[in-house]
């Protein structure tokens, strides 16, 4: 009956262990949405490429500093944030695909082309140790996703 009893506590203690990964804390930075298929005809003018963009939203209660941090899909197209960008406590940027001028709200990745797949794709945020910190992936139907 011991040898049961340790059995048991063992395989207890082993659900439990598994189980804390499961139940993860949401990321401090979450990529909320990712619009992927610009309105219109994909005609690669600046307009249209920046019409295709990721949400970032802060879900924490503490201001990030984000520089150094990445955002790419899987393809390996690298948006990276190369000064300090401070994001507050509930705080959303957006990262478009063209060019444009940096704004505490909006960022551009500089791209003249398009960087996120109709067709399905998925978007990767990393800190600046390289550690993947969120990510959203999509199919091939719609034009946006909420994440």
């Amino acid at each position: 009956m011991i040898g049961f009893t340790a059995a048991l506590a063992v395989a207890v203690g082993g659900s439990l262990a598994v189980a804390g990964p499961a139940q993860a804390a949401t990321p401090a930075i979450e990529i909320t949405k990712v619009y992927y298929n610009s309105p219109g005809s994909d005609t690669g003018s600046n307009p249209s490429l920046n019409t295709e963009y990721v949400r970032l939203t802060n879900r924490r209660s503490t201001t990030y500093n984000l520089k150094y941090w990445t955002l790419r899909d899987k393809a390996s197209h690298v948006y990276k944030f190369s000064s300090d960008f401070r994001l507050a406590p509930g705080a959303s940027v957006y990262i478009h695909t063209g060019k444009g001028t940096n704004t505490s709200t909006h960022r551009y990745w500089g791209s003249g082309a398009y960087i996120w797949n109709n067709t399905g794709d998925a978007a990767y945020i990393r800190n600046s140790a390289g550690t993947q910190i969120d990510s959203c992936s999509w199919g091939s139907s719609g034009s946006y996703t909420s994440c």
